[in-house]
């Protein structure tokens, strides 16, 4: 399966800059996979299509300020990408040794620090293998997240122009600190609409998975089967993953929010039950993909020759059973999106798959 299949033309004027406020006012596009009808709201009609049937499920994850930038011995600047730490514990308990990107060419062994208002609040030492980079810090625990926070930036995405707007890359319910990339299909839910859901008997579940740059990095291989997914750290508590199985069971709807949302889902289910044993996931859904977890699907606009537009169409195909009849689809109602003017990516608005 070739990835030119999933290319399409975006003008740049819609691609969105800033998050559309209030949150539930951005337009939201519903498509019915039965009867392939598309039908236009705003984001807080979105009650209109949940009820005591359905299961919200969304990824309680909290971006942190992972963008630091750092000065070389040289007096050289870079800027630090962090990661995750090599436990993968984001706890207060945080050990100083990092998984990183950098920006810029550094030597092993070379040693790094960042300065707030002059003086240097951290330092770290970088440890560089053939695929990979580390620092180790001279932090840890809550002093390492205290300068972590002093120092860092929001890792807003580089093609939003103004990186300003950093308390808005940020679900209302995010909780659980480990992510570097936002779970941006939940931006649009406020307090006020989870009261509307719930009191139309809409059941509420969280899980974890801290969202890595593997989600949006772009495919470089021509066959989409060529592509792999970097692996992320997931968490599922034993009782909603039990609270899961029994809705599952009850045969009501799956609704997943954002495809971080579906990864989990899919990987922890087993066709029978929902596992709260298994930590991390490395999935790639792509058409053909049997869906066995999910049953609704909200999620944003994405880009081109991407792995969650790929998602979309292998959710759309799970109807379809053609290949080549969701991915035209699909084409179809990103082209009806763009002529109708929705905002993509990140910032951008919503669109709820039934």
């Amino acid at each position: 399966m070739n990835v030119d299949l999933f290319d399409y033309v975006l003008p740049k004027k819609l691609i969105s800059q800033k998050l559309i406020l209030p949150r539930d006012k951005c337009k939201l596009l519903v498509y019915d996979r039965d009867s392939k009808m598309v039908k236009h709201h705003v984001f807080s009609d979105i009650e209109k299509y949940l009820g005591d049937n359905d299961v919200l499920v969304l990824n309680d994850t909290k971006v942190f300020p992972s963008r630091l930038i750092g000065e070389k011995e040289t007096g050289g600047k870079l800027e630090v990408f962090l990661l995750n730490p090599i436990n993968n514990d984001f706890s207060v308990n945080v050990k100083n040794r990092w998984n990183v990107l950098v920006n810029k060419k550094i030597m092993d062994k070379s040693k790094i620090v960042f300065k707030c208002k002059g003086r240097v609040l951290l330092s770290g030492v970088v440890k560089k293998d053939v695929d990979k980079i580390e620092i180790l810090f001279d932090k840890s625990g809550r002093s390492l997240w205290k300068a972590i926070y002093m120092i860092g930036n929001m890792p807003i995405p580089p093609y939003i122009k103004s990186q300003k707007d950093q308390k808005h890359y940020q679900t209302v319910y995010a909780k659980n600190v480990g992510s570097c990339a936002a779970p941006t299909a939940g931006f649009h839910f406020t307090e006020r609409l989870f009261k509307k859901l719930k009191s139309r008997g809409v059941k509420i579940e969280y899980i974890t998975l801290n969202v890595g740059l593997g989600t949006f990095r772009t495919i470089k291989v021509d066959n989409v089967e060529d592509h792999q997914m970097d692996t992320e750290y997931l968490s599922v508590d034993k009782k909603v993953a039990e609270r899961l199985t029994k809705y599952k069971k009850e045969g009501k709807n799956i609704v997943a929010v954002g495809t971080t949302v579906v990864r989990t889902l899919e990987s922890i289910y087993d066709g029978k039950k929902f596992k709260s044993n298994i930590s991390k996931t490395n999935i790639f859904i792509y058409p053909g993909y049997e869906f066995k977890a999910i049953d609704k699907f909200i999620t944003n606009f994405h880009f081109p020759r991407s792995t969650p537009l790929m998602m979309v169409a292998a959710f759309v195909m799970h109807k379809l059973k053609d290949f080549n009849l969701s991915r035209d689809e699909v084409m179809r109602i990103y082209e009806l999106a763009v002529k109708k003017k929705y905002m993509f990516y990140s910032f951008g608005e919503s669109m709820l798959i039934l």
